[in-house]
């Protein structure tokens, strides 16, 4: 059984079903609803990282940055990005200090360290290479390719990462590809691990309240910066994570937007944390914070965090006029560091482990609890924590994830060309028109055809509060993605909370598609709404007038 469903938990249950193994996977939450969501949406090494000589998770990330950039790309895309730089000798002593943990004073970064890190970048992907190498630029150059640019710079470095418009649906079609594959795996969202006792786990039904037990051979804690109270939960008590937070906001500000000329600025603020910007779809994301937090429930954005994210693309772009009346949205969560003394949050190691609880005469089985993880190696760490599971069980891998395509990536065109033909042939088959069989590719991927048939197999109409998504395009996201609640709908299955699109209108039109479909009563259709509209006003900071609910319809 695996307890936790972020991007760790789910890989792990794709690894283990396809070995053959039974496995349950359950969240007290939706799934990729935590830390998984609250990602700064990057597939990138950790340049960073370097510094506190974790070559082995900067290189791995690298490899496994590439493997998602193939297996799955409809939602991995290569992401060019420029670091703008103020000094060129800066840091040049105190980095080796830091190296050798000799010194932990933050310090700045100037353009001789930025080119050592991106030379040993380049070098860790020399023998699987598939986007270009770094390079420096010269001040004239920079400023002349960004006006906007603050002129104090000497130089600025460009380098390549990768980024994903949509982690959340990674991981459900994850989720999805898994039961296909596989009749011994399931996967259930808001379900509560509420006891263990001997070789008996209690599980909760988040929504009935109704309790059940399993009797697991394994747990794997997979619950991210909730484990050690996950593990109190069964009376395993441990002091395994010790997380810190980060938040990011949303702004709409095209000025903004068309400065990053499509780049992720990366960028090191006054304190030595590395922060960033660049465009997701429309708006730009900015992040990200680092503050050590004991428990993630209380985790949100804060105002002075919003203060320090402003601050710092005000010093990249000091021209740009952006303040918080460009913000559509925010959101924060908590890493699943390991519990470390260290003086500054950014000494905390980045890498994962595995952490073995035994069993005793109390809990007679073992719990293995998975500590750490970036969202760019969550297969490698499934890999690890699956051989070690299937070491236990006495039993031998029997397939590898390392080429295996996920959900829409499969059989994914990548060619312009190829990309037009599979659209076209797509519309001619189903009848939908070309335009918006592309948006559904760009949306989905290959998973588009499963899309578009449900659309074409019925009678359909746009909504009429967003005019990009369609009524059966929701009733196949309802039907076929465990939605439970209809912010499962708006943060997890789509983006348009995010892209800050969600009004009290389209709340209400939304309920009224899949309260049908999940048999709500009106009063549990209100109760939703409401439910929705606080959550996006509360935690996410969307403004209450534009949320405010219309009278709602009765279902008929």
């Amino acid at each position: 059984m695996i307890v936790g469903a972020g991007v760790n938990g789910i890989g792990t249950f794709r690894d283990l079903a396809l070995q053959g193994v039974d496995v349950l996977l359950v969240d007290k939450g939706d799934f990729c609803s935590g830390a998984s969501a609250a990602s700064s949406h990057m597939l990138h090494g950790g340049l960073r990282y370097l510094e506190n000589a974790e070559f082995r998770l900067v290189r791995e990330a690298l490899h496994e940055r590439n493997r998602l950039l193939i297996n799955a790309p409809h939602y991995a895309r290569p992401l060019p990005t420029t670091i703008p730089i103020f000094s060129w000798l800066s840091g040049f002593l105190n980095a080796p200090l830091k190296f050798l943990n000799l010194r932990d004073k933050p310090s700045e970064r100037g353009a001789v360290i930025i080119k050592l890190g991106l030379m040993m970048y380049d070098w860790f992907t020399r023998d699987s290479r598939v986007m270009p190498t770094h390079r420096l630029i010269g001040r004239k150059e920079s400023l002349d390719l960004r006006p906007l640019l603050n002129p104090d710079i000497v130089c600025s470095a460009q380098y390549y990462d990768a980024w994903m418009p949509y982690p959340e649906r990674i991981c459900m079609e994850l989720v999805m590809d898994t039961e296909t594959l596989s009749p011994n795996a399931r996967a259930i969202n808001y379900v509560r691990l509420d006891g263990a006792n001997g070789d008996v786990v209690t599980l909760r039904d988040e929504l009935s309240g109704e309790h059940f037990t399993i009797k697991p051979r394994l747990v794997i804690n997979a619950a991210g910066p909730w484990i050690d109270f996950a593990n109190r939960a069964i009376g395993k008590p441990t002091k395994f994570i010790g997380g810190t937070k980060g938040s990011h906001i949303l702004v709409d500000h095209p000025e903004l937007h068309q400065a990053t000329l499509g780049h992720e600025m990366f960028f090191e603020n006054q304190d030595s944390r590395i922060t960033l910007f660049f465009p997701l779809l429309d708006k730009v994301l900015i992040g990200t914070t680092d503050i050590h937090i004991d428990d993630p429930e209380q985790a949100e954005c804060t105002e002075e965090e919003i203060d320090y994210m402003l601050d710092l693309v005000n010093h990249v772009f000091p021209k740009i006029k952006l303040d918080r009346s460009h913000i559509v949205f925010k959101f924060s969560g908590v890493r699943p560091l390991p519990s470390m003394e260290t003086t500054t949050t950014g000494q905390i190691s980045r890498d994962h482990s595995i952490q073995a609880v035994e069993p005793d005469a109390a809990v007679t089985f073992p719990v293995l609890a998975l500590v750490g993880g970036k969202w760019t190696t969550f297969r490698a760490f499934a890999e690890q924590v699956t051989d070690k599971v299937l070491d236990r069980l006495k039993m031998s891998r029997k397939a590898d994830t390392k080429a295996m395509p996920i959900g829409g990536g499969k059989d994914y065109p990548l060619a312009e060309a190829e990309q037009r033909a599979w659209v076209a042939a797509l519309a001619a088959e189903t009848g939908l028109a070309a335009e918006h069989v592309h948006v559904l590719f760009e949306r989905y991927g290959t998973y588009a055809r499963q899309v578009a048939g449900f659309m074409a197999d019925g009678e359909d109409a746009m909504l009429q509060n967003h005019h990009a998504y369609s009524r059966r395009e929701i009733e196949f996201l309802a039907l076929q993605e465990k939605v439970v609640h209809l912010d499962d709908l708006i943060l997890r299955r789509t983006l348009m909370g995010m892209l800050g699109q969600v009004t009290g209108a389209l709340l209400v039109e939304l309920a009224d598609i899949i309260a049908p479909l999940l048999g709500w009563s009106e009063s549990k259709r209100r109760v939703e709404v409401e439910r929705a509209a606080q959550l996006l006003r509360d935690k996410h900071g969307v403004a209450p007038e534009k949320l405010r609910l219309p009278a709602l319809p009765r279902v008929s």
